[in-house]
């Protein structure tokens, strides 16, 4: 048993080292939900890694020329809520009244700044309005139609149409609003950047016929977004009600901060014991400023993707994944 003791130590140390001599580190997740149709079909799996991977080659450009947390996750959340396989932007699901109402959340872990919009239907990118909240205004949140005007009074892209979010996919659920829709994809980032920082961010078209009106927790700073440099930062995805009620995000991030706990240690707790104890099915992407990350969920399968930069070697290392096992490039 001493031998095993030791053993464990070591290999903490080790995994420590390793951790801290992590130049940079990109998170990414395209939603969890049930994902057994998706497990079968190896094509349609293959289209899903291959959007992941794309997404973290775009922070991986940014990052590696020394580029700050903020601009690689708007870039990796732009390319995903652009991406129609997401429920995020361009592919959203629709509410209860066959629209589209789209959240998104940004946060900076080196000062706590944040920014985020809720109920939005005419910004093309919402993660970008989120930022602007951030950067432009003395608030943190803006929903519905002052969000609306107040990104377009920033210049930001806006759709002529509510349509435009619309798939022909999307399009067959609002015609059959009663079929139990599969769609999953709520879409977050989180960065650890070469100056040390952290950043999150979170983006999404919100649960499939949602009461008009309703908010989840991705644009909601605490539930479903966090990053504190101090402890980590953090996205997550899942049935939205149970991540405000948990304060996820925040959970997750003080415990890393005050407990001291190892970030796989205290996010396995949240998703695996508080979140399934209230039947809270979902996920969560999280790193440290060690560069220390943990990517659980207790649904069917969550869409994720990592990939860090070794200091002195510059060596590269990603995977993507959508069950258990993850492929590694």
């Amino acid at each position: 048993m001493k031998h095993l003791l030791i053993s464990c130590l070591l290999l903490f140390q080790v995994s420590g080292l390793l951790a801290q001599e992590r130049e940079y580190v990109l998170l990414v997740h395209g939603g969890a939900g049930a994902m057994k149709g998706i497990e079968d079909a190896p094509e349609k799996a293959a289209q899903y890694y291959a959007a992941l991977d794309s997404a973290l080659c775009i922070g991986d450009a940014i990052l590696s020329a020394g580029g700050e947390g903020p601009q690689a996750v708007m870039a990796v959340i732009n390319y995903l809520e652009n991406n129609s396989l997401f429920n995020a932007g361009k592919g959203a699901t629709c509410t209860s009244a066959g629209t589209f109402e789209l959240d998104a959340s940004i946060m900076e872990g080196k000062d706590l700044s944040a920014g985020a919009v809720a109920g939005v239907k005419t910004v093309k990118n919402p993660i970008n309005a989120a930022y602007a909240v951030k950067t432009k205004t003395p608030h943190v949140l803006l929903a519905g139609e002052g969000a609306d005007r107040f990104a377009k009074a920033q210049g930001l892209e806006i759709v002529d149409d509510n349509m435009y979010f619309a798939t022909p996919k999307t399009m067959k659920w609002v015609e059959e609003l009663k079929k139990e829709s599969k769609k999953n994809g709520t879409v977050g980032c989180v960065v650890l950047d070469k100056q040390g920082n952290l950043t999150a961010g979170t983006s999404t078209g919100g649960m499939f016929k949602k009461q008009w009106g309703r908010v989840g927790d991705s644009p909601i700073i605490g539930a479903g977004t966090y990053a504190d440099n101090e402890g980590c930062a953090v996205s997550c995805t899942g049935h939205g009600e149970y991540f405000i009620r948990h304060v996820v995000a925040y959970n997750l991030s003080t415990r890393v901060k005050l407990l001291h706990q190892p970030i796989e240690e205290a996010a396995d707790y949240i998703i695996h014991k508080e979140l399934n104890t209230d039947v809270g099915n979902g996920g969560l992407i999280a790193v440290d400023k060690d560069g220390n990350f943990a990517m659980p969920f207790n649904s069917g399968g969550m869409f994720r993707g990592y990939l860090y930069k070794t200091k002195g070697s510059g060596k590269v290392e990603k995977a993507v994944g959508l069950g258990e096992k993850m492929t590694v490039f």
